[in-house]
């Protein structure tokens, strides 16, 4: 009996492996059939340039290169979320965004996105408020990069100016984020 068994595993072995190449084989994708492009309209010739045609001149760039012309004036600063201003690349490789319209002698138009806090201050002069708080980047585990705390600036009558951290064990902070707001209490 044994001699049975082992004649039916040496037969049933290669015909259960073929049987499940063939399985895997006819499961492919079946090619379907693509449609047809559609056949090419006669272009129409144009005597002139249309308007739409035209291409836009660039609009001129704002102090420091930057194009604030999207950027809608900001009334509470606390309500302000990522992606509602002007994506900007900075000095040293940093990049940052600009919410919100400079207020009339802002010190904020000076500023440049990728600048230490210190250079800030020397610029911007001394916060009305400021605090940390730390980003969800912090929870991942082994992540070294940047931005795992924020440290915020508040000046009175101008806007908040937002920092990262370095990337790695580093200390320092750097600007990341500027909001413009004419309104701002001053306070946190």
């Amino acid at each position: 009996m044994t001699t049975c068994r082992i004649r039916y595993a040496r037969i049933a072995a290669p015909v259960l492996l073929l049987s499940l190449l063939a399985g895997c084989v006819s499961n492919q994708p079946k090619d379907e059939a693509k449609p047809e492009p559609a056949p090419p309209v006669a272009e129409k010739k144009a005597a002139a340039p249309t308007a739409a045609t035209k291409t836009a001149a660039p609009k001129p760039a704002g102090k420091n290169g930057y194009d604030l012309s999207k950027n809608k004036p900001v009334t509470d600063s606390t309500k302000v979320e990522s992606g509602q201003g002007t994506m900007v690349k900075g000095i040293n490789n940093w990049e940052g965004e600009v919410t919100g319209v400079p207020a009339a002698k802002s010190r904020f138009t000076n500023l440049r996105i990728g600048m230490s806090q210190q250079q800030v201050v020397d610029i911007a002069g001394q916060p009305t408020d400021q605090g940390a708080y730390v980003t969800g980047k912090a929870f991942i585990p082994f992540y070294f990069g940047s931005d795992r705390s924020r440290w915020e600036m508040v000046y009175k009558g101008q806007g908040r100016l937002i920092f990262s951290n370095q990337a790695g064990f580093g200390s320092g902070y750097y600007l990341t984020w500027i909001i413009h707001n004419a309104n701002e209490g001053g306070y946190r």
